[in-house]
């Protein structure tokens, strides 16, 4: 059998992807609101900080799943064409469309409540969904 590499020279659609796998890994696409508040987080970094949604998607600071040693890491790798996933990059393409309102209030960081960063002691959350605490 031969593999055959596919290229795609669609950068959009490259990231879209990325992005849409980091929201599965941090949601494991629990329900439609948590996938939805995830992308929300994720634009308001893009708005209120001018960053890219590629710089976004590298940014190993701001998602735990990107940090190889999380137990999130590993569920970067789920099927393309699995249900789910598949939720989760249609909300990024419509929130990168511009057409997903802000459920989470401007937040720009998060965190599982299984989890309490250094950065949040000092900081009330704004948003909560589900395991999920949203903060500006």
């Amino acid at each position: 059998m031969q593999l055959t590499l596919i290229k795609n020279n669609d950068d959009a659609q490259i990231v879209s992807y990325k992005l849409a796998r980091i929201v599965f890994a941090e949601t494991e696409a629990k329900s439609l609101p948590l996938i939805e508040a995830m992308t929300s987080m994720i634009n308001n970094v893009h708005i209120k900080y001018g960053k890219t949604f590629d710089a976004i998607s590298k940014d190993s600071d701001l998602f735990e799943c990107l940090n190889t040693k999380s137990e999130r890491n590993e569920k970067l790798n789920i099927d393309a064409n699995d249900r789910k996933f598949q939720l989760c990059l249609r909300t990024v393409k419509t929130m990168m469309r511009g057409n997903l309102p802000d459920s989470v209030f401007g937040a720009t960081k998060f965190h599982h409540t299984n989890i309490i960063p250094d950065w949040a002691m000092a900081r009330g959350y704004i948003s909560e969904c589900e395991d999920i605490l949203f903060y500006l």
